[in-house]
């Protein structure tokens, strides 16, 4: 299987093992507080600890605290107590085939974002990073994802929120409706960075609306 035959989350999983390989266990990401150890604890927490996933799924919730705290002590437990250039292989290995997380239709469903996003998440905490130009069908499956997560900051903006392509014409996706929007403008994968908060490094452009509550 030639690389731009394999699914995208399976190419972003492989580019992201030799970027943290590459640059080794201390150097910064765009998570605060995280180094590219404690990203890859993280994501080897994810892959292989099905009783972390319920932090991870309410980390945003005001009834999360306590399940997100566990899945934190899991990482910072991994992250200690294995050698980086374990966590970095097991990181590229991903999950075993008897969990679900390592059965192709499911890891479509749930990796495709999460590796985007921290795969960015170590290549533009460094000096000097530029934007990636992805191909069509990869930047199609970003821009679902980043209307999914433009739900959860929706709230904040009570005169509406609509994202835009700028890399397709097309009309923009309604979020919230309202009479002060707030127009997101820029390609899927910075659309999405920016609505998974990474504000300061995505590149979108914002119109319009009322300040956000």
């Amino acid at each position: 299987m030639t690389d731009a035959s394999r699914p995208f989350a399976a190419r972003e999983r492989a580019a992201l093992a030799d970027l943290l390989a590459g640059l080794g266990p201390d150097a910064p990401t765009c998570c605060e507080g995280w180094t590219t150890a404690h990203l890859a604890a993280h994501l080897v927490t994810r892959d292989r600890r099905p009783d972390a996933l319920p932090g991870y799924a309410l980390e945003r919730t005001p009834v999360g605290g306590r399940a997100h705290a566990y899945s934190a002590r899991l990482e910072e437990r991994l992250r200690t107590s294995t050698p980086y250039p374990e966590l970095v292989a097991r990181v590229r290995q991903g999950p075993p085939p008897w969990l679900p997380g390592g059965w192709a239709p499911v890891a479509a469903l749930t990796d495709t974002a999460e590796f985007a996003i921290h795969h960015e998440d170590v290549r533009r905490a460094r000096p000097d990073w530029e934007p990636r130009t992805l191909p069509l069908a990869d930047a199609d499956r970003l821009w679902s994802a980043a209307q999914l997560f433009a739900r959860t900051v929706a709230p904040r903006y009570p005169g509406g929120l609509v994202l835009q392509r700028s890399d397709v014409p097309g009309p923009g996706r309604r979020i919230r409706g309202g009479r002060e929007v707030t127009t997101v403008e820029g390609e899927p994968l910075e659309v999405l960075l920016w609505a998974t908060g990474r504000r300061g490094v995505a590149r979108v452009a914002v119109r319009g609306g009322a300040p956000a509550a």
